[in-house]
């Protein structure tokens, strides 16, 4: 599993560091992104949304789950 750590980033940074990140992962990687700001809650279900990747979902507290579709 790859891992951003956003941790002490307020949004959108966290969202940003997925972003650029994003690229280098193969298709069907998972990308797991920590982050404490509570606007990642939304925000990167929000992205995940926009830009066509699956969002898995919180397993713990501060992270957060992406798996890239395309």
């Amino acid at each position: 599993m790859i891992e951003v750590d956003s941790r002490g980033r307020r949004c959108p940074l966290p969202i940003i560091d997925l972003a650029r990140r994003m690229p280098s992962v193969p298709v069907g990687a998972v990308v797991r992104v920590l982050a404490d700001d509570p606007a990642a809650a939304n925000d990167i279900p929000a992205w995940c949304r926009m830009k066509g990747q699956e969002y898995l979902g919180s397993p713990a507290p501060d992270a957060y789950d992406v798996r890239r579709v395309t």
